[in-house]
């Protein structure tokens, strides 16, 4: 019986041929981390000069105080943010691609997200009075209960799919259950938005736009330590994913212990997308269409190499999507999702084009 470590490199993916590796992409995609980490500190409705923002970051003070907060208090916690959604979106995305061998799968298909909407729609949704108050304003204490709720709502949808993912053998039937529990809770919090008031509506509505400015630099450890973990998690499953690539049975020939990996496969995800949402809201597109921008990119799909390409390329697209939503220059800023879903679905687009011309 053939080894994992002796599994050849895989050259396809979804039909599609890969002409060669390219990992010193990768340097290229780190290069441009940097890039994009620099400009969504300095931009912004007000520029700030690079030599001011190193200054602040060094624990000096800039020439204006104000600069100083804006840095330390404001844009560096949403960059940083924005870096870790990023990553933990793309990386989920690729799990969960690999694993339904569907390359239109995203991180939010396990009914994850839908969990914590779910948990954020019953606070908002069914606050009454002093509740209702606290959720009509942008305060701390809001903004702590909005993510508190949604990292419930996540952890018990984690909590069943985990359940279920133990007793099943079949990843077309956990994706089928996934996506059936997801319309179950939409339907849910639709019916509570029907008997809603328009206010908490609104409330509700503004939450599902998504935003990486809401983490405090209190909250940001918390999602470190969770996507990190997350991360950790999905590195360790990197040559079963490769066999994966082919079939369970095929993985199975080769020893995989296919139980134990779609745990690990199952709780990475969860947790990544669970982290994301809680703080986050629920982000569009970023899961489903960076994946695909590695594959492009690297000309591999071996995980050995799109893992770190897609920590990097999610990192980057997010940076991309939180500097086109603040608008630098301009005191209005777009909804998040919006953005994502101009970045992301052309990217959707021109897979399913892709695979139509394959089948053709």
């Amino acid at each position: 019986m053939l080894r994992l470590a002796q599994i050849p490199l895989l050259g396809t993916w979804g039909g599609r041929e890969y002409a060669g590796a390219k990992p010193w992409l990768l340097v290229a995609l780190a290069l441009l981390l940097c890039l994009l980490l620099m400009m969504s500190l300095a931009l912004g409705s007000a520029a700030i000069p690079l030599e001011q923002i190193f200054q602040a970051l060094l624990g000096g003070e800039a020439e204006s105080a104000a600069w100083t907060n804006i840095v330390l208090k404001f844009r560096l916690p949403k960059t940083v943010t924005a870096m870790l959604a990023g990553m933990a979106l793309g990386v989920s995305g690729l799990l969960m691609q690999t694993y339904f061998r569907n390359p239109l799968a995203e991180p939010f298909v396990l009914g994850v997200s839908s969990g914590a909407s779910l948990g954020v729609a019953l606070v908002v949704l069914g606050a009454g009075g002093a509740g209702g108050l606290l959720l009509g304003g942008l305060s701390l204490a809001g903004d702590l209960l909005l993510t508190a709720a949604a990292g419930l709502g996540a952890a018990v949808t984690m909590s069943l799919v985990l359940l279920v993912a133990a007793r099943i053998a079949n990843g077309l039937t956990l994706l089928i259950l996934g996506l059936m529990f997801g319309y179950l809770v939409a339907a849910l919090v639709s019916l509570l938005l029907y008997f809603a008031l328009p206010e908490r509506i609104q409330a509700y509505i503004n939450w599902t736009f998504g935003s990486f400015s809401g983490v405090t630099s209190a909250q940001l450890p918390i999602l470190a330590a969770i996507v990190t973990a997350g991360l950790l998690l999905a590195a360790a499953q990197v040559k079963a994913l490769n066999a994966l690539l082919l079939s369970e049975d095929y993985a199975r020939s080769l020893g995989v212990p296919m139980r134990k990996t779609r745990l690990g496969i199952v709780l990475a995800t969860a947790l990544l997308v669970s982290a994301v949402t809680a703080f986050c809201g629920p982000i569009a597109f970023i899961g489903i269409a960076v994946p695909h921008i590695c594959r492009g990119l690297l000309g591999s799909a071996d995980h050995r190499l799109l893992l770190p390409g897609t920590i990097l390329a999610g990192a980057c697209v997010a940076l991309a999507a939180g500097l086109i939503a603040e608008l630098p220059g301009s005191n209005l800023v777009l909804p998040l999702n919006v953005v994502t879903a101009l970045l992301g679905a052309p990217v959707v687009m021109l897979v399913v084009l892709r695979r139509a011309q394959g089948l053709a």
